[in-house]
């Protein structure tokens, strides 16, 4: 049976218990019996309903154990009716958000206060819809229960009245909160009561005819009891989270009654696509949503790899999807397999003493073991299951620490004897990070090479040795080879361009330089003058590729806009661009139209999620003033406001790890940073004296920049914080209009001159960071 056939089945019989077809791999699964019996007897559960999907089919459906235990000993039914606790949150609330986001009514990038206006209290106005739906408000878990409320208007005043613990999206904070403005939100967008919304356009058309907040009277004997309340009455058919209760039962965090046949249609809904939700929007609902820098990976509303997953087992990869619920209940949801599995408890029956996170962990590692897969489905769970490094990044069951080994372009081309290049008048753009893995000059393996004739050098900004901070670079020659060395870097435009008379007398120019990840990185314009020179003289233009020493894997920061090109800027990419010059290369010589011939030795070795030194690669510094991975690594965002009136550190010894002016109160910017909790760094306050550049010989107050977890750090956003934090704190002494140059980018200059929040103006710049992205997954080499 095809999803298509089961989902219009589903349909035909809206309302009805679905009928089951067993495979004939069923049996394997016998060992979920023993694991379920083993909990109940270890007092974890009173009973359970556990029901696992695959293919369109259900193959295992089964009752154990007693659903209740008190007042009356009453056995499990695979019928039985739960309080199923926070999956309200998915079920209910998320997907009504997200009906009504692709119904255009909500954009789940707008602050909540342009729906919500009362919201904002007490500085909430820069929380955005897509922060409530993945944990990252920095609202507080809950509501106060006290005093007491017993209306749903009430907790909603409440819960807008809240005052934050957390600037947004600096950290994963679960919290019923954020649902429960989502459902105010849903409710006032739609003018229809959640309970309602949910009930007319999601449980209806999907026939969940057992699916529903308040359960009637007539449902009682088949709902699994919770607990005792407060007046020592066993909760059944009334909701057991204590703040859904005083709202009247109908709740965006909780509230919600079901049965395991129920969510096996929601669940199959979600892996066919129906018309409750277009695949676009499942898939955008169920793919990582949260800050790309933080670590708990959450998708809107649906949990992926967070300290919340041990319903995901041991065996499903990262790219599954599900949630839990505290009275014992849990779904997850594989795409890659076409697996379910959905373990209904009342672990909290009688007395609120049970247990099911080991329970949830050991049924879907035996279900992910026993189910049969196609070929295709092994090879797409082996490679999702890889650990050397994860395209999330920074799962936070998964942080990699690899050693990897890596040939770069050159070491590529010597073992290959240098076939691309024989019988080749050659030029190599080259300075002191080309080397081979045997530490060899890349101009002296050329000058060497069999077959190969290497007649000319050209020699970036900082020259041919890297080590000049000026623009008066001439041309020179090589003391070891004689090669005359042609500067391509200057004062002027003319300057910084390759003279075409010398790359007419080349087959091809050999580009070897060990890039730093940045769009303003001067080393991605050379190599986009060569190409653009290349074309016209008919030259090959030959990347010797080298890994971007802070990860193939993140991309971030703004896009500079479309004419703002200079030195800093080749092109509209972002700050943090995710990709090698080999891959740059490709993109710039299609997306700019320049059509040179170019080829690119691909290094071997290397994964995307590498850090420089997760390789064999050793650090040379690219720039006199980038002299470490981790100055490397807060470059993207410190380099972005170092054209303004300040101090970056250059004169110290340690460039880009500072940042002040004579005129900064250090203690005061530390305080007010630290405050901003950004990911991934803290600030000392500290008073430094350049030797050289702004502020040459004069006390600089500022701050120290200390990397604490470089996988979390988005070092644009951090410029973007540095940018605002200055302008806030000395309006009067902070001159940010020179920052143009390198951001390139009015519309975020502008939000910044407004006083905007950073996170807010991160938002803003994503929908053009995902087109970019879009287009990057074109020219990306290494997977």
């Amino acid at each position: 049976m095809t999803y298509k056939h089961l989902y219009i089945a589903l349909l035909w019989i809206a309302g009805c218990a679905p009928v089951f077809a067993q495979q004939a791999s069923a049996p394997n699964l016998n060992d979920l019996d023993s694991i379920i019996q083993t909990s109940i007897h270890n007092h974890e559960i009173p009973g359970a309903v556990l029901l696992v999907g695959h293919d369109g089919q259900v193959i295992y459906r089964k009752a154990f154990g007693n659903r209740s235990l008190e007042p009356k000993v009453e056995p499990m039914t695979v019928d039985t009716i739960f309080d199923l606790a926070s999956l309200t949150k998915v079920i209910a609330t998320t997907t009504a958000v997200m009906q009504l986001e692709e119904q255009g009514r909500v954009r789940l990038n707008d602050p909540v206060v342009k729906y919500i206006p009362e919201f904002g209290q007490n500085g909430k106005g820069d929380i955005t819809v897509r922060d409530l739906l993945t944990h990252h408000s920095g609202l507080a878990p809950d509501i106060d229960l006290t005093p007491a409320f017993t209306s749903r208007d009430t907790a909603y005043s409440l819960a807008f009245a809240a005052t934050s613990v957390a600037p947004p999206e600096t950290q994963f904070i679960y919290s019923d909160t954020n649902f429960i403005v989502l459902a105010a939100l849903v409710e006032r967008i739609s003018g229809v009561p959640l309970d309602s919304y949910c009930a007319q356009n999601i449980f209806v058309p999907l026939g969940m005819s057992r699916t529903r907040f308040l359960p009637p009277a007539d449902w009682i004997s088949q709902i699994a009891p919770t607990e005792y309340d407060e007046q020592k009455q066993m909760l059944r058919g009334v909701v057991h989270d204590p703040r859904a209760r005083r709202m009247g039962g109908v709740a965006g965090h909780a509230g919600l009654f079901s049965t395991a046949d129920d969510l096996a249609k929601f669940a199959q809904a979600l892996l066919d696509g129906s018309r409750v939700l277009s695949p676009l929007a499942i898939r955008k609902m169920t793919s990582p949503q949260q800050p790309p820098n933080l670590p708990a990976i959450r998708g809107f509303g649906w949990d992926i790899d967070s300290p919340f997953s041990s319903n995901r087992g041991e065996l499903l990869p990262v790219g599954s999807f599900g949630h839990t619920g505290f009275t014992g209940t849990s779904l997850w949801i594989d795409p890659t397999t076409r697996t379910y599995i959905i373990l209904l408890a009342n672990s909290v029956h009688p007395r609120g003493q049970g247990f099911t996170v080991s329970l949830r962990t050991k049924v879907a590692t035996a279900v992910a073991a026993a189910i049969p897969l196609t070929a295709d489905e092994q090879e797409a769970m082996r490679w999702k299951t890889l650990t050397g490094y994860n395209e999330a990044m920074i799962a936070q069951r998964h942080l990699d620490d690899r050693n990897g080994s890596v040939l770069t372009g050159i070491d590529v081309l010597e073992a290959q004897d240098f076939a691309l290049l024989r019988g080749k008048r050659v030029g190599v753009l080259t300075n002191q990070t080309g080397v081979d893995s045997a530490g060899r000059r890349t101009i002296d393996v050329l000058a060497h090479a069999p077959a190969v004739q290497l007649t000319a050098i050209f020699s970036p900004e900082h020259g041919v040795t890297g080590e000049l901070d000026t623009t008066k670079v001439g041309n020179s020659r090589d003391a070891a080879t004689g090669i005359p060395v042609y500067s391509v870097y200057g004062g002027t435009d003319q300057a910084r361009r390759p003279p075409l008379d010398i790359l007419k007398q080349l087959d091809a120019v050999i580009f070897d330089l060990q890039d730093a990840g940045v769009r303003f990185y001067t080393y991605e314009t050379t190599l986009g003058y060569f190409l653009e020179a290349a074309a016209k003289t008919g030259t090959q233009i030959i990347v010797l590729d080298r890994p971007n020493p802070i990860t193939g894997v993140l991309v971030q920061g703004p896009l500079s806009e479309p004419g703002r090109e200079n030195f800093t800027n080749y092109g509209p990419v972002p700050v943090r661009h995710g990709m090698t010059l080999g891959e740059l290369a490709q993109m710039f010589n299609s997306e700019h139209n320049i059509h040179a011939k170019l080829t690119v030795v691909s290094m071997q070795g290397w994964m995307r999620g590498d850090w420089l030194d997760s390789t064999s690669v050793e650090w040379i510094n690219p720039s006199p003033n980038l002299r470490s991975l981790t100055e490397a690594t807060l470059y993207p965002g410190v380099g972005l406001v170092e054209g303004t009136n300040v101090s970056v550190g250059r004169g110290t010894d340690t460039p880009f790890e500072l940042l002040g002016a004579p005129w900064i109160n250090a203690r005061e910017l530390a305080a007010y940073l630290n405050a901003r909790q950004i990911p991934g760094v803290r600030f000392v306050p500290i008073t430094f004296t350049p030797t050289s550049s702004s502020y040459s010989g004069q006390p600089c107050h500022g701050v120290n920049l200390v990397l604490t977890q470089r996988d979390f750090l988005d070092a644009p956003e951090l410029g973007i914080e540095l940018a605002s934090a200055l302008l806030k704190l000395y309006p009067e002494q902070y001159h940010i209009e020179k920052i143009m140059e390198i951001l390139a980018n009015k519309a975020v200059y502008d939000a910044l001159l407004r006083g905007e929040d950073p996170h807010r103006i991160d938002l803003e710049w994503q929908d053009e960071l995902l087109k970019f992205q879009q287009t990057r997954e074109r020219y990306l080499i290494y997977r």
